[in-house]
């Protein structure tokens, strides 16, 4: 079966084929840390990672990058986030979203940085966001590749590719390279003017041509700035892409790059042309692959509508006014297809978590019935055959739920073979983690168990009253109870 996927450079569906046979590298773009993520970061978060689980359920071993940018994200004719994020981490501990004493320096840009970076593993690792528990070996910050930087900039440079401008700035040229504009249909006519509206115009007159992007701006004052043989600085922001990627997954080309639509100009046409030039490559990546917009309540999310939502802010409640599991939430944001805006919507969560907790039920009740043993099956298996056709149409996830929701409510009669199967589903979807979730991540999980014994012995005793105190604990913990004929106590986490 061969996996079918939207190319964004050459706006057609293409047969996918890697570089090296059975093997992927897959670069994502990560957050930039100068806040919490938001639901929208992660709509397009998740569906990089529903592609790279996607890979290895077809049998792909996949190297998997996604940078965290914690220089500033800085482009021509913005400020730079770092700076503001000094004023962000004022707010978020006066709300009470930073508590008093996590952070030292509230002005120390690298402080900062690190306090959100931090964050942002915390969320991602709540929602199964595979890469975030590959942190620091598959995730790296671009302050650790400065040098790397500096080192492509002066390629560029010598093969006259860039150039120093009278003010110091060193510009990459983009009439040196040709196919400048063909991810985004952008070509250097359309943006004579300058740009997609990113270049003042007290840069023009130093440009030779409106488009050049910066590399590399000399600046003592910046908030954040290196050495560097144009001067003390700091990087832009597309450079940083380009080197990570390349320093992790090879300078000879990725398979695919993925991100959000609102990256594909300028940030990932410059990647290509400034990648492409310093590799002396013909290609960055063979496959772009971008997620669109993510919606609230079916309007654009912005602050200030108020409908503006941080990962945290959905779990804890402030988004819905109720607490939402991560596992309801991963659900949410993936179940849509990623090349359609997504509506996020208070009842779209009440109905995922209705699908989830039938999910959960249907596992905790086959763990039960087989203890954990497993038959052998593969992707012929019926439900696997159309698991997998349908994401092998371009992630297709609307229909690949639509098979496996109501196979789980068919009968079952062979427990182990189904158990196989829901873990091969499973590993796509992770709405559980295969190595039991609440025992690793919950440090009061065999507490939790002992309550539960407690409860089963209680009970067979008919000392209903230290039954119900027992239950009572485990409920006040954050789990649920649940009661089999055989007399035992099944406990789960809970989703409310």
């Amino acid at each position: 079966m061969s996996l079918q996927l939207y190319n964004s450079l050459t706006n057609q569906m293409e047969s996918f084929d890697s570089i090296e046979p059975g093997k992927v590298r897959l670069y994502s773009c990560g957050p930039t840390v100068y806040d919490f993520a938001h639901i929208g970061n992660f709509r397009s978060f998740l569906f990089g990672d529903l592609l790279r689980r996607t890979l290895e359920l077809f049998d792909y071993q996949v190297h998997h990058v996604m940078n965290i940018t914690d220089v500033g994200h800085m482009v021509e004719g913005e400020t730079d986030k770092m700076s503001e994020a000094a004023n962000r981490m004022k707010e978020n501990k006066k709300s009470g979203r930073v508590p008093e004493g996590a952070i030292e320096d509230p002005n120390d840009p690298y402080q900062i940085a690190d306090y959100y970076t931090q964050a942002f593993l915390e969320d991602a690792r709540k929602l199964q966001y595979k890469i975030a528990f590959e942190y620091p070996d598959n995730v790296p910050k671009a302050t650790d590749y400065i040098d790397g930087m500096q080192k492509m900039i002066s390629r560029l440079i010598d093969r006259d590719h860039a150039y120093v401008a009278e003010d110091g700035v060193v510009y990459f040229s983009v009439e040196s390279f040709p196919r400048y504009g063909e991810l985004s249909g952008n070509t250097l006519e359309k943006l004579q003017s300058g740009a997609g509206g990113r270049v003042s115009d007290e840069n023009q007159s130093r440009k030779r041509h409106p488009a050049d992007f910066m590399l590399w701006k000399p600046d003592q004052h910046h908030v954040m700035k290196w050495d560097s043989p144009w001067g003390v600085g700091y990087p832009g922001w597309h450079i940083e892409c380009s080197v990570m990627a390349g320093q992790l997954l090879g300078q000879d080309g990725i398979d695919i790059h993925t991100g959000g639509e609102d990256l594909i100009f300028p940030h990932h046409e410059c990647e290509i042309a400034q990648s492409c030039c310093a590799n002396g490559s013909d290609h960055f990546a063979r496959y772009w692959i971008h997620a669109r917009f993510l919606m609230v309540e079916g309007e654009k999310m912005s602050k200030s509508k108020g409908n503006f939502f941080t990962a945290r802010d959905v779990f804890t409640g402030v988004a819905t006014g109720s607490q939402v599991h991560p596992a309801v939430l991963r659900y949410e944001l993936i179940k849509s297809h990623y090349r359609a805006n997504m509506n996020f919507t208070k009842k779209g969560l009440e109905d995922s978590a209705g699908v989830v907790q039938r999910m959960l039920d249907f596992e905790s009740r086959l763990e039960r019935e087989t203890g954990g043993e497993v038959a052998e099956v593969d992707r012929s298996h019926p439900l696997l055959a159309k698991f997998s056709a349908a994401l092998a149409n371009d992630l297709n996830i609307s229909e690949a739920l639509a098979e496996v929701i109501p196979w789980i409510r068919q009968e079952h009669p062979d427990p182990r073979e189904s158990l196989a199967v829901w873990r091969a589903v499973n590993s796509v979807l992770g709405i559980t983690d295969e190595e039991n979730e609440a025992a690793d991540s919950d440090p009061i999980f065999e507490q939790v168990q002992q309550w539960g014994d407690e409860m089963k012995d209680a009970r067979s005793r008919k000392d209903w009253d230290a039954s119900d105190a027992a239950r009572q604990k485990i409920l006040d913990a954050g789990y649920e109870v649940q009661l089999v004929k055989d007399g035992s106590v099944v406990i789960k986490k809970s989703l409310a």
